[in-house]
């Protein structure tokens, strides 16, 4: 009896894992986990500003200006984290018809040709980006908005680097499947998010 769509497993869970892409999976993994309580800050910043706004009449151009600042560090810190869990979303609405092989090589050559390249580029380009704002120790335009501006800039290149990572551990994955380099080792005891597998 064929099992219905839902029920199917997520389309990376049957690449083999390597060495390799162990580690710096496990290390994204860490990072997302981590980088996760900023949501709680993210929540808290913003109920703080609506109190103030709206209950004592005063609003804060620092904490709008915060909330965002905190919203884009923890959606660019969960990129990486997405791409591990593969969780993140495609718009390759034939993929899931091709056998696994062929899913690998278009995995594969995506992210070698066309993801990899456009993320080292952006890096090139926000690394420059943040350097300036820490030389100039830019500020906010807003007389009372947030000094350190160049902090959640250096955000960018940092999300956008843990995002390389999580791609070239998966692009090692493919070639796992592939070419049989690196060698496949056996499925990890525990899942990607560090919980206990399930059958």
């Amino acid at each position: 009896m064929q099992q219905p769509a839902s029920a199917a497993r997520a389309p990376g869970a049957e690449l083999p894992h390597n060495r390799l892409s162990h580690l710096l999976e496990r290390f994204i993994v860490a990072i997302g986990q981590a980088s996760a309580w900023l949501w709680i800050a993210v929540l808290l910043v913003v109920l703080c500003n609506v109190f103030s706004r709206f209950v004592l009449a005063r609003g804060s151009i620092a904490l709008e200006e915060l909330s965002w600042h905190l919203f884009g560090a923890a959606t660019l810190l969960a990129l990486a984290y997405a791409v591990v869990r593969d969780d993140h979303v495609r718009v390759d609405v034939l993929r899931e018809k091709f056998a696994l092989r062929t899913q690998a090589w278009i995995e594969l050559l995506g992210i070698v040709l066309l993801a990899l390249p456009v993320i080292v580029l952006m890096i090139d380009s926000l690394l420059a980006y943040a350097h300036t704002a820490f030389v100039y120790l830019e500020h906010s335009q807003a007389p009372s908005g947030l000094p350190y501006r160049f902090l959640f800039k250096s955000v960018l290149p940092l999300g956008l680097a843990l995002t390389a990572i999580a791609l070239f551990a998966r692009a090692t994955r493919c070639s796992t499947l592939l070419l049989n380099f690196p060698r496949a080792i056996p499925a990890p005891d525990a899942d990607r998010d560090g919980g206990p597998t399930h059958p």
